[in-house]
């Protein structure tokens, strides 16, 4: 089930906070559980699934619903707003289905985004619920190179990723990181190199500018065979597109996705 299919999800799960810990200077660390993961399916790569927080004025509203198309999240938007939770998307980070434990990482910049906020407060017993989305990462068989770019968001989809390609699987891994100390432990296939960008303690470099910047530099072998993965940032996976399009890569093995947007609050 790809990004196109996630609106079919219907596997809704309430689930705790057991324990949270910043892994690095930028991410922290929720693990969530509780016996409803039990009814989680397990994807894989960079399954992700919808996020509900608490409502940050005390009392939430957990009647939420079960399938987020159209007619779901009209019915999310028609709860009452004194109550209705924050939503979300995020990845899975690690997904341990026999001890009904989930981890998610969050970026984290002070008081800027309302997952931001929760995730640096997060306490053991703290509710939440997720609605699983699938995985957005699927290639064709013919795939014999695969191109994984994005910034300090997409870092927990490409770790996945690396973690369930084939072990003969061959590619390229380009992250951006805030600062080098963000760069994580990876489970890679021998023949994907991974490839930290760190923009650097007050570099004032917009986020996904040095990913971009690699990717243009970079340029496919076999074009007609590449499956790409980019996401980040808005201008990082839109620009990124086009020049792999110009490089002929053609747009069906372009998995893009903006999560996104440069001014503007997004976790």
């Amino acid at each position: 089930m790809g990004f196109k299919d996630g609106r079919k999800g219907t596997t809704l799960c309430l689930v705790q906070v057991l324990r949270s810990e910043r892994v690095s200077p930028h991410m922290i660390r929720v693990t969530l559980g509780g016996e409803e993961l039990a009814r989680l399916p397990e994807h894989g790569f960079d399954q992700w699934f919808r996020l509900f927080l608490p409502h940050e004025g005390g009392e939430t509203n957990w009647q939420l619903p079960e399938q987020l198309g159209l007619s779901g999240y009209l019915k999310y938007l028609r709860m009452p707003s004194a109550t209705r939770p924050v939503l979300r998307n995020y990845t899975v980070r690690a997904f341990r289905p026999q001890q009904r434990e989930l981890d998610v990482d969050f970026v984290v910049h002070g008081e800027r985004g309302p997952a931001s906020r929760w995730a640096e407060r997060a306490q053991p017993g703290d509710t939440v619920a997720l609605l699983d989305q699938g995985r957005g990462y699927e290639f064709e068989g013919d795939t014999d190179f695969h191109l994984l770019v994005g910034d300090e968001t997409a870092l927990p989809a490409i770790l996945g990723i690396l973690r369930d390609l084939p072990r003969q699987a061959r590619g390229l891994a380009l992250v951006e990181l805030p600062d080098a100390a963000d760069a994580q432990q990876a489970d890679a296939p021998e023949g994907v190199p991974l490839r930290w960008l760190p923009r650097g303690a007050g570099s004032g470099t917009r986020p996904g500018a040095l990913a971009l910047a690699a990717l243009r530099e970079w340029r496919p072998q076999r074009p007609q065979t590449l499956t790409a993965y980019i996401c980040g940032e808005h201008e990082l996976p839109t620009q990124g597109r086009r020049h792999l399009v110009a490089q002929g890569v053609p747009k069906p093995r372009i998995i893009f996705v903006g999560y996104w947007r440069w001014g503007k609050a997004a976790s």
